[in-house]
């Protein structure tokens, strides 16, 4: 596995937030963690981009123990955090924005290129190149948040709602874009979602949180059909 998460719990000064957390992840799959708000989701994400500590449990990536290690070290690493609310820099242009994705690494060539990748797998960037972030609207933002995302060329991207305040057409359209992340760029995703559709749509397998904890997992399939997931997650629908 490309990352093992063992028994993790992690929180914010005396608040526990995921409990004994375990998960996996393989190389270029799609993975999505899915539950009601407040379960723990975000921190989880958090935790493995460095920006929160780990109170016991191990991350192993890449055959490497992880643990606690910091953002920077993270992401040179190759695990990068799309976070929710896009967080793009809006004073800055699209190019820009990208470039700073790319803060990590000293190949001036290769970053120019990944721009233009960039631009190629997102042609409305292309378009916006010269734009400032602040200009765009929320379909393109949230594009241009994970373009920035992939200029560090992850091994594991993290997606943190993508799908926040879309209309069901972008939504569509970052679908896709989920779905060509593996073959486009080699890198697997962790997904944290609120639209079940979408999660549903591009994941692999499933985990679903309640309480800080993993109450169940399995193949996408299966989860579709357990009455936790309905009760818990999709108002009683297998979606």
């Amino acid at each position: 596995m490309l990352l093992t998460i063992s028994d993790m719990t992690t929180g914010y000064g005396p608040t526990i937030v995921n409990r004994g957390v375990s998960l996996t992840l393989a190389a270029r799959e799609i993975v999505t963690v899915l539950g009601p708000n407040g379960a723990g989701k975000s921190t989880l994400l958090r935790t493995l981009a460095g920006l929160v500590k780990p109170r016991s449990g191990s991350v192993i990536f890449d055959g490497a123990d992880v643990t606690g290690q910091a953002p920077d070290v993270m992401a040179k690493r190759g695990i990068v955090l799309v976070p929710e609310g896009r967080r793009i820099f809006t004073d800055m242009t699209v190019e820009e924005n990208l470039r700073l994705g790319a803060y990590t690494r000293r190949d001036g060539e290769g970053v120019d290129a990944d721009v233009r990748t960039m631009e190629s797998f997102f042609p409305i960037l292309a378009v916006k190149r010269r734009e400032k972030g602040g200009s765009l609207s929320g379909g393109q933002q949230q594009m241009l948040a994970i373009a920035r995302g992939l200029m560090a060329r992850p091994r594991i991207l993290l997606l943190d709602e993508p799908s926040l305040g879309l209309s069901p057409l972008l939504v569509k359209e970052i679908q896709g874009i989920i779905l060509g992340i593996g073959d486009r760029f080699g890198a697997s995703v962790l997904l944290v979602e609120q639209n079940a559709g979408l999660a549903l749509s591009v994941a692999s397998r499933g985990y679903l949180m309640q309480n800080g904890r993993i109450a169940t997992s399995g193949p996408i399939e299966e989860l579709r059909d357990m009455s936790l997931m309905r009760e818990l997650y999709l108002g009683g629908v297998a979606g």
